[in-house]
């Protein structure tokens, strides 16, 4: 997006990594919201299914979740009167598994950014709302109020926070795909890049990240090759006849890839993981509501709950996401500095 630069290169390679599926990627492409497909749980039910309608890329799972009175309490008048909560998601035109897409009956919004939405509901005692939209129109969506929070896999950046406030509840992770028979792991270092031919997707932050560890390697003596494929088909063809060691990309792009593969002639796995935002800062991605909306409390509550009560494990686990839990969900947390951009 132009306004928000550094977002749209890391969305840029979340849109190439899930290229793969059969449900194409498209959040930052132009176009309208819809109302379409909003609710499958109410705040009374008590009762929040997560991974429903996935399409095989979650563990449908049913979660207890009742209203926590002393969380409810801290909601601004308006939202509380209104009895709902209206989640933003930046979805249309055809979504980006895991994250958010139509699932398999053709109507209702599913991912792992709904799911959350709707549990937080819950904890609220509000009944989940989701407005779809495009990636621009998500955030006009919060500026007007006809959104009451995003979630939708937003990147917490010091420019954000100008203009929003923040729950965290999810770490922002590049990561490394391999075949599931290879034995090499990133660890976190890049020095075991050394020898190793890794694919990565052009103009995206991952691409920026791994030329400077190839830069470093080089001036230690050692090489690192990058290789670049037209789409993601060539790319795991590659990775699967061996032509390529490992692949570098979004994390939840690829765990929903190892996931759909698991059993097929060609398995794959997470080889490691690393931060979008770089070796110094964890990134993070968080509920966004409008500065000063009052909203941020009480939805990093409402995780924090979760978290503590063991539904936020189940969820992320549903979709094959534990490895970017955080301990805690944070109020406006450091985000990407105003220079990474």
């Amino acid at each position: 997006m132009r306004t928000l630069s550094l977002r749209s290169r890391l969305l840029r390679g979340l849109t190439a990594g899930t290229a793969v599926a059969s449900l194409a990627a498209g959040l930052a492409a132009c176009g309208g919201d819809s109302d379409a497909a909003t609710t499958t749980d109410s705040a009374a039910s008590g009762t929040v299914t997560v991974g429903r309608l996935s399409n095989g890329a979650a563990k449908e799972t049913k979660l207890k979740v009742s209203e926590v009175k002393s969380i409810s309490a801290e909601l601004p008048e308006s939202v509380a009167k209104s009895g709902k909560l209206v989640i933003g998601v930046g979805g249309l035109p055809s979504g980006s598994a895991p994250l958010n897409y139509v699932g398999e009956d053709q109507k209702t919004l599913t991912g792992v950014e709904p799911d959350l939405g709707r549990l937080v509901a819950a904890v609220l005692g509000l009944n989940p709302e989701l407005k779809n939209s495009t990636w621009e129109n998500l955030f006009v969506g919060i500026d007007s109020g006809k959104s009451d929070v995003g979630f939708s896999n937003i990147t917490v950046t010091e420019e954000r926070k100008k203009k929003y406030e923040f729950a965290s509840y999810r770490q922002d992770n590049l990561a490394f795909e391999a075949a599931k028979k290879s034995n090499w792991n990133f660890d976190g270092d890049y020095k075991n890049l050394a020898g190793q031919t890794v694919a990565v997707g052009a103009g995206t932050n991952q691409e920026r990240i791994l030329l400077e560890w190839k830069a470093k390697l080089a001036k230690e003596g050692k090489k690192l090759t990058v290789k670049y494929f037209q789409d993601n088909n060539s790319t795991y063809l590659a990775l699967s006849s061996g032509k390529i060691d490992a692949y570098f990309g979004p994390s939840p792009a690829f765990a929903y890839h190892v996931t759909r593969v698991a059993k097929t002639p060609a398995p794959t796995r997470i080889a490691g993981k690393y931060s979008g935002a770089g070796a110094t800062l964890q990134g993070l991605i968080a509920a966004t509501a409008k500065k000063d909306s009052g909203l941020a409390k009480p939805v990093a509550d409402a995780i924090n709950y979760l978290i503590n009560n063991g539904q936020y494990a189940k969820w992320l686990a549903a979709w094959n996401l534990s490895n970017e839990a955080v301990a805690k969900s944070e109020i406006d947390p450091a985000g990407l500095p105003l220079d990474n951009s």
